[in-house]
């Protein structure tokens, strides 16, 4: 039987693109651990869409 980790998948999403009123939607998938970070994660990733880095903010 797989042990219960503490690590999950989480999903990003861009804050900017929203805000565009370009079609699509920029979203990266990472891991983080839920023990050292339970509060929600930020960070600068590549919008393809954009072309330039903006914040990503944690999804759920």
């Amino acid at each position: 039987m797989a042990k219960k980790g503490n690590r999950v998948q989480v999903i990003l999403e861009c804050t900017e693109h929203k805000t565009s009123g370009m079609p699509g939607t920029s979203r990266y998938i990472t891991t983080k651990n839920r023990k050292n970070t339970p509060d929600r994660i930020e960070l600068k990733k590549y919008n393809p869409v954009l072309r330039k880095n903006t914040l990503h903010k944690e999804i759920k």
